[in-house]
Formats: C-alpha cells, structure tokens, sequence
C-alpha cells in the first residue's frame, strides 16, 4: 500500500475562518478562536495521522500590511507557508475582495501546487450571493478547487477532507504517527491565557500582550503552570489585575477550564504582570517568544 504525507497549509486574510477550519479539520482544539482580528500570531501544525497517510494542516496569521515587528514577524510565517506547502488552502469569506498583500496573492495564483479555495461563512449569505461569488473566485483564482463551507458549521467540510487525501503527494511521514503538533504544551497554556484576554479586554490591550509560562510540571493527577502576562506599559498592567484582582482571576479560572480539558486532568495555576517596555518591536524579545524565524 502507497504511503501519502504533506504539509496542507491555510491562508487568508484576518477573521476568515482559518483557525475554526484547522480545528475541524484536525478534529483537535489546536488554534484559539476569537472574534477579533490576528487572534493567531503563530504558525501552529496540525497532524492527522491514519495508516496510510499523514496530513500536517498549519495555521497561519491573517494577512495584513505589517504596522510594527512583530507583525513583520508574524507575516514570515505565512511566506514560509506559501513556499513549503505540497497543498494550499486559500480561504476567503462571502463579501470580501483578493489578499490585502499583493505578492501574496500572486503567488498563489500563479502556484505550481494544488489550489482549493473556500468560500466560508456561506451560512451568513443567500444562495444568489453565494452564487455570484463562486463564479468570481473562479475567474480570479482560475487554478483552485472552489468549495463553499461553513467551517463553524462544518458544512462541506468533510468533502474538503477529501479532496486534500486525493491531492496528497507520495511520501512518507513527516513526523512519527501519534504526534498531534509540533508545539510543547507551554506553548498551548500561553495560548489559552491569551485566548481569554482577547475575550475580556478591549482596545489596544490584547495586542500588547505576549503570554509566558515560566513553569509547567506535570504530576499524575495534576498539572502546575506558572505563567507572566506581559504587557507594554505599567497602565495596561492595572487594566489587566483589574479592580482587587478581578480582571485577572476570570482570564485564570477561565484558562484552568479549558486547559483541565486540553491535559485531561486537575490544573492549578499561577498568573502574574510584568511591564516589558516595547516588546513587539524588540527583536531580540521577539525571537525569545517564538516570533523571529531567522
């Protein structure tokens, strides 16, 4: 029996459905989900494993004009994206016009590799609306598969599964059969906390906020996380401990839920501020975080 592996990648403008359709896909709650925008600053892997192929979906930031260099970070992820994917997912939503990069857009319909395109959030529209704009995307992107989903709803999402099987390449596996992500879990605590901030905080503050779990021991029924919560400027570190700790006790007891069942047993947690001056435009803080590839 032949063997299929490749790296699936997914990506598109901001808030299109990138992460809910990697999490669907996988089956796995890898990617945090908000309503907010450049909710993912990561490239994060998903690897769905059978025993005859091996699919490695990666999710990537929304595309945007870089403003600061985390940013500028942030969209090296999605080149590197482009230039190592065997099948690309460029996904839009119903309303929305071509990539906000240019160069980006070039590249993808002008790929050498599989194009599927999809067309999300089509529960939002009427059927004349989705029409019209599945005869637009084949004209635009005359190299794509075309697909309408809903990956909220998981509509069509399955026969978007399939077809990504029957474009795999020969190959063997990339990486060993019961491995799930290449993150750590740490990786995946900062990622809940900052999840929970995005909910509950307004404005600017969640996007100044990196996540940084300083200790994680795993015992048998329990799980002990010790996390900083960064901020910018010693006013957002007021806003996030809020009136007697408020603030900061929900994003804790909320992370804790979810996280109890990411591990699957008892959580405890620890949650503190530090002001760290301008660290998204620091590059030497950027490559400590995980941000800066080179």
């Amino acid at each position: 029996m032949t063997h299929k592996a490749g790296f699936v990648n997914i990506i598109g403008n901001p808030n299109v459905g990138k992460s809910t359709l990697m999490n669907a896909l996988v089956g796995e709650k890898l990617s945090i989900i908000t309503s907010k925008a450049q909710t993912t600053r990561h490239r994060i892997l998903g690897i769905v494993n059978e025993e005859n192929y091996q699919i490695v979906f990666s999710d990537t930031p929304g595309i945007i004009k870089p403003a600061y260099e985390l940013q500028s970070s942030m969209m090296d992820f999605v080149k590197s994206a482009l230039d190592d994917a065997d099948i690309l997912i460029y996904m839009v939503e119903v309303g929305e016009k071509e990539l906000k990069n240019e160069a980006f857009f070039n590249k993808i319909i002008h790929s050498e590799i599989p194009v599927i395109l999809l067309l999300n959030k089509i529960d939002k529209s009427s059927q004349v609306e989705v029409e019209e704009k599945i005869e637009y995307w084949k004209n635009k992107v005359p190299n794509a598969d075309v697909f309408v989903i809903s990956a909220l709803e998981g509509f069509n999402v399955s026969e978007v599964f399939e077809k990504i099987k029957e474009l795999l390449p020969e190959s063997p596996a990339f990486y060993p059969k019961d491995q799930l992500t290449d993150k750590p879990e740490r990786f995946f605590v900062n990622e809940k906390i900052r999840e929970k901030i995005l909910m509950h905080y307004k404005k600017e503050i969640p996007y100044s906020v990196e996540v940084e779990t300083e200790e994680f021991t795993e015992e048998e029924h329990i799980v002990r996380i010790r996390s900083v919560i960064m901020v910018e400027r010693e006013t957002q570190k007021g806003i996030i401990i809020g009136h007697k700790g408020s603030a900061i006790k929900r994003v804790g007891a909320e992370a804790r839920k979810d996280l109890e069942k990411f591990f699957e047993k008892k959580v405890f947690i620890e949650l503190y501020v530090k002001v760290n001056k301008n660290w998204r435009s620091d590059k030497s803080q950027l490559k400590r975080f995980g941000y800066n590839q080179n």
